[in-house]
C-alpha cells in the first residue's frame, strides 16, 4: 500500500510520520506539504500514487480537495488532528502519529 503523509511545510510532522513508517515491510511511504514553502510540495502525481492519505489537520484536507478535485475523488483522506506544536521526531509527536495511524495500517 502507498501511504502519503501531509502537513503544511513538510518540515516536522509529515517527515516524522514518513520516518516512522518508511521501513514498514508492506507499505511504501512518502510525505509532502500544502504550502508553497513546503520542502516537498503536494502534487497530483503524489496524490495519484497514494492509496491512502493522512493529513495532520482538516485544513490540509480542504486544500488538497480544493486544488486537486479531479485526482482526489477516489482517495481516502484521513484527518489525524495533530497540531503544529512539535519538532521533527518529538517523542510526543511520534506517539500521537502512531496512535492515530495504527487503526488504518
Amino acid at each position: 500500500m502507498n501511504v502519503l503523509f501531509v502537513c503544511s511545510r513538510n518540515q516536522w510532522r509529515s517527515p516524522t510520520a514518513e520516518t516512522i513508517y518508511k521501513r514498514h515491510p508492506i507499505h511504501n511511504v512518502k510525505s509532502a506539504g500544502t504550502e508553497p514553502s513546503a520542502r516537498i510540495k503536494i502534487t497530483a502525481k503524489l496524490i495519484d500514487w497514494a492509496d491512502i492519505i493522512f493529513v495532520m489537520e482538516k485544513r490540509h484536507k480542504e486544500r488538497i480537495t480544493g486544488r486537486f478535485t479531479d485526482v482526489v475523488n477516489s482517495k481516502q483522506i484521513i484527518v489525524l488532528d495533530i497540531a503544529d506544536d512539535y519538532e521533527y521526531m518529538d517523542e510526543e509527536l511520534i506517539d500521537s502519529i502512531k496512535a492515530s495511524v495504527s487503526p488504518y495500517l
